[in-house]
């Protein structure tokens, strides 16, 4: 039977152990304390909105290594190898690092599953404080925390961190024997280093260092935003770039998906937003000459970080339409001759923007089924 690396994001947001983190869910449970105070929201919502639903596993501390035991049994025993860590960097430090470091990594099965990066770039704002995320959301105001923009010398302490703490585990993930590192802001990424030639310098830079540490090389995949403009600048000034001209220029080995919702209209019932999805899959295998790792997202709807509607929200995303694209992103990876065979899924834990593959009250393990019974 063909094995697939079916590779599942995590937020790392679920711990009261990030002390900086408690200026965004000043209880000291990390972002559980968003998910349970849904219900005080549910009256500033509209009267045909629900979200009715809790975690099956309750509010565990994600950075705990007995959390994380269990949940790696749940995860490969229903077909979910790989699990892919958000990771940021924020004001010349790392943030939220401890489900990682603690909680997976100090699992003693954690040999089980093979993991991988991806460097979340993106700045932070108040989508993540209930308090003031509507000003986020409604009025357009920067409400920049921390910015994701680093310089060459920021970056080289990045580089160098991920080299010596996490490219060196056994069961981080490889291509081709290659660690594979996942850049999210490409447009954060350039800009901070100081144009399209300084950030491929610097990513050139990190490949020799990876080199360097006993590794074949380096595996760069880009987050892809379906065809978007950047503004990246360079020695002449900002200047606009597409991403199929950013992503040569800069070197990348391959691009996936973080979500649906990057791409595509969720305002609508999931099974119509698949029929766009396939057709993104064709023009990302068609106009891209590196590979394409198909993407399955559960769903969406943001509405637990706010107070008042966001009316966005994917419909009858069931785990059985859930499991019909995954059937769908088997297929295409049966149909290609891809370096791995590496599907990404949103999400393992994106609770507050309803895309988890962890049992809830309203599904159960349905969700984790579906892969199970398309992936064995």
């Amino acid at each position: 039977m063909k094995k697939y690396d079916i590779a599942a994001y995590i937020w790392p947001s679920y711990t009261g152990k990030e002390l900086r983190a408690r200026q965004f869910w000043p209880d000291g449970i990390g972002e559980w304390q968003t998910v349970m105070s849904v219900p005080s929201r549910l009256p500033l919502k509209p009267k045909d909105y629900e979200w009715d639903r809790k975690p099956l596993w309750g509010c565990c501390d994600e950075a705990m290594p007995e959390v994380m035991e269990k949940q790696i049994d749940q995860a490969v025993s229903h077909g979910v190898n790989v699990f892919i860590y958000d990771w940021y960097w924020y004001d010349r430090r790392p943030f939220l690092e401890q489900c990682l470091n603690e909680g997976f990594l100090g699992a003693s099965n954690n040999e089980k599953m093979k993991f991988y990066i991806m460097w979340a770039n993106h700045d932070a704002n108040y989508t993540w404080d209930v308090r003031l995320s509507d000003l986020v959301a409604g009025n357009g105001k920067d409400c920049t925390v921390w910015s994701g923009q680093v310089d060459r010398k920021e970056f080289e302490k990045i580089a160098r961190r991920i080299i010596e703490k996490y490219f060196s585990r056994s069961n981080y993930y490889r291509i081709n024997g290659k660690p594979l590192f996942m850049i999210y802001d490409v447009e954060n990424l350039v800009n901070g280093l100081g144009g399209i030639e300084a950030a491929r310098d610097a990513l050139e830079w990190f490949r020799s260092e990876t080199v360097k540490a006993g590794h074949l090389g380096l595996e760069l995949q880009l987050t892809g935003w379906g065809e978007c403009i950047s503004n990246v600048s360079g020695v002449d000034g900002m200047h606009s770039l597409s991403t199929k001209e950013i992503l040569p220029k800069l070197g990348f080995d391959s691009i996936t998906n973080y979500q649906f919702v990057h791409f595509c209209d969720m305002n609508r019932d999931y099974g119509d937003i698949l029929e766009d999805v396939y057709r993104e899959w064709a023009r990302m295998d068609r106009d891209y000459a590196v590979p394409y790792y198909p993407h399955v997202s559960v769903g969406w709807d943001n509405n637990p970080r706010f107070r008042g509607f966001v009316p966005i929200v994917c419909k009858n995303n069931t785990p059985q339409m859930f499991e019909s694209a995954l059937r769908k992103a088997k297929e295409y990876v049966d149909g290609h001759d891809l370096p791995a065979p590496l599907i990404t899924v949103n999400s393992w834990n994106e609770w507050t923007e309803t895309s988890y593959l962890q049992p809830d009250t309203k599904y159960g393990y349905g969700y984790l089924d579906a892969i199970k019974r398309v992936f064995g």
